[in-house]
């Protein structure tokens, strides 16, 4: 991962443990301290035994980036990721709304939102989880695919309704 070009983290939910060490890792790397709250992943667990990492897509059209009122949002041009400039973020939560996962959320200690930046091309979070043999994340060249992108950029709700099926059959919609 030493190459610093555009990428992308594909997910494979069917893998994922819930073991949280991706919010870990995460937390590490940007709080230096462990905080899954303040992680740029989150792992939702909607139904038991169906956990969703769940972070920034990186959209090729920026629909965040282009609903932010103070230009506090950006893309780096080398990795594609979107990077958020603290001294400009209000907290104001627009970018949210605007993007189709929601994934932006507020720092819980500062009035800043949280938006993966894939730890500048070297993303802490498919370390761990490639070094844990788990494989749910892991890191792919970028190029042109909008819409595998858009299946990903989806609510944590509507990710897991489609895990659990897939996990339980049709009766498995009878646990959301």
């Amino acid at each position: 991962m030493a190459s610093k070009k555009r990428i992308w983290i594909v997910r494979d939910y069917m893998k994922c443990s819930g073991c949280r060490k991706c919010e870990i890792a995460c937390s590490l790397f940007h709080e230096n301290k462990i905080w899954p709250e303040a992680s740029r992943i989150r792992v939702f667990m909607l139904v038991p035994g169906a956990e969703v990492p769940h972070l920034c897509v990186q959209c090729e059209d920026y629909p965040c980036v282009k609903s932010c009122p103070t230009e506090a949002l950006s893309v780096n041009s080398e990795t594609g990721a979107v990077l958020v400039d603290e001294e400009k973020c209000s907290g104001c939560g627009i970018c949210i709304d605007a993007c189709p996962g929601r994934i932006p959320h507020l720092h819980p200690g500062k009035k800043r939102i949280l938006i993966c930046d894939l730890c500048n091309g070297e993303p802490e979070c498919v370390k761990v989880c490639q070094e844990g043999k788990w494989n749910t994340l892991s890191v792919v060249k970028r190029k042109g695919w909008n819409e595998t992108l858009r299946a990903y950029s989806r609510t944590p709700e509507e990710i897991t309704r489609e895990l659990v099926i897939n996990l339980y059959g049709e009766k498995g919609e009878e646990l959301l």
